[in-house]
């Protein structure tokens, strides 16, 4: 007994240290770190610490003792939750739904301004836990009531749940508001990522009730908003890019919509798009629509695979304006509320942004744009880490701040 406790005691650390050894060589073989990043040995030790989760995840999955998709969210949630003084946070369900309320303490004379929050994650992680540090910040430096939704995902839930809990979460809060002090002229939708994907689906479906409260705006920090056109230049300049490269995201794309991986090459050439339905869409999502200064020297305009029918068949759910809000009609379009767009220039979602922009701009919807020139996918949660964080987080942070207030 003795010598297997010994050998578990130098096996295990052995073990980990060689993992993390791999993720190390795996992180210098695969990974793009781009100029323009402040900090790139911290950016490097936090993906390589990212590879060492996920790997450790698949080997246990392996092992059968739990999946690894499970594993990674249990790690994303260790910490200690610290609440903020000013603030009274109640954890509430509505129907199935976790949902977490800010409310700052101090007295109002009048109603607040209400903040809808949608977390980010790709469906795979991210929760109530993870970005209670974000909401607090949020709810206390712009003086509002704040529900932050924690829909259900990855593994045990596929679409449309996500898009359904985030739209029933709003619609419940949005005929309550008076119970909660909000003022219903000055609602906010908010999301990032994932996040920011459900503010455009469920803003397209509020417009058309006209029984709720209307949304005064909405936010969208870095959102994937569609799956159609992926050789667009922000997808060939940062497909290698942490925290969200190409092929992580087509992984966490197939397994939420349940489409088999092996049409990843399928998706990620464009030979899923009939050529009649690109011929529709392309005035949407052409790379004819990004500005000439966001194009690499290298940067080629997108090139659609040779039709893939069988393709199509399995995957033809991603042209749902469910699932690729960018493809919404004009008509739709014109009656979102004003916008403010976060995109981040080593992001492989950059472009569509900036899809989106110009789709808002063309039917004369206020937009305001904010373009970090040094941050990249998923700074925002870092934006509190203290040693770990990064200038690009706390700047995204403190500007989506500063557009609410004004709301």
């Amino acid at each position: 007994m003795v010598v297997l406790w010994l050998l578990l005691l130098v096996g295990l650390p052995t073990f980990l240290l060689g993992l993390f050894i791999w993720a190390v060589v795996k992180h210098i073989l695969t990974a793009k770190v781009p100029s323009s990043l402040q900090h790139p040995i911290k950016f490097r030790f936090l993906h390589c610490l990212m590879l060492f989760i996920m790997a450790l995840g698949n080997i246990l999955e392996k092992l059968r003792i739990c999946t690894s998709l499970h594993f990674v969210q249990f790690i994303c949630d260790v910490g200690v939750i610290k609440n903020d003084p000013a603030l009274v946070v109640t954890n509430m369900h509505f129907g199935s739904i976790p949902v977490r309320l800010f409310q700052p303490k101090a007295v109002s004379p009048k109603p607040r301004r209400g903040i809808i929050f949608y977390h980010g994650g790709g469906a795979i992680f991210g929760s109530l836990d993870m970005y209670h540090s974000l909401c607090n910040f949020l709810a206390r430096e712009t003086d509002s009531v704040l529900l932050s939704v924690g829909y259900r995902k990855l593994p045990d839930y596929h679409h449309p749940v996500i898009f359904k809990d985030c739209l029933n979460a709003t619609i419940q809060f949005l005929k309550s508001l008076e119970t909660y002090g909000v003022d219903p002229s000055r609602v906010v939708l908010c999301g990032e990522s994932i996040g920011g994907w459900a503010v455009a689906t469920v803003i397209q479906v509020l417009v058309s009730s006209p029984n709720l409260p209307k949304v005064r705006a909405q936010v969208l920090i870095t959102p994937i908003l569609q799956a159609i056109n992926l050789c667009l230049p922000s997808h060939q300049q940062s497909k290698n890019v942490p925290f969200l490269t190409r092929d992580m995201m087509i992984m966490a794309l197939c397994k939420y919509l349940d489409i088999d991986l092996s049409w990843k090459d399928a998706i990620s050439t464009g030979a899923i798009v009939p050529p009649d339905n690109w011929k529709k869409y392309r005035k949407w999502l052409s790379s004819d629509n990004i500005p000439r200064r966001f194009w690499s020297q290298d940067s080629q305009p997108e090139f659609l695979g040779c039709f893939n029918e069988a393709a199509y068949l399995e995957t033809k759910h991603i042209f749902d304006i469910e699932i690729s809000p960018l493809l919404a009609d004009d008509k739709t379009i014109a009656q979102l509320p004003e916008v403010f767009l976060v995109s981040c220039e080593n992001d492989i979602l950059r472009d569509d942004v900036l899809l989106y922009k110009k789709r808002f701009e063309d039917q004369g919807v206020p937009v305001t744009w904010y373009h970090v020139e040094d941050g990249f996918h998923g700074c925002l949660t870092l934006f509190d880490w203290k040693f770990l964080s990064f200038p690009c987080s706390k700047k995204i942070v403190n500007t989506v701040a500063s557009y609410i207030k004004n709301i």
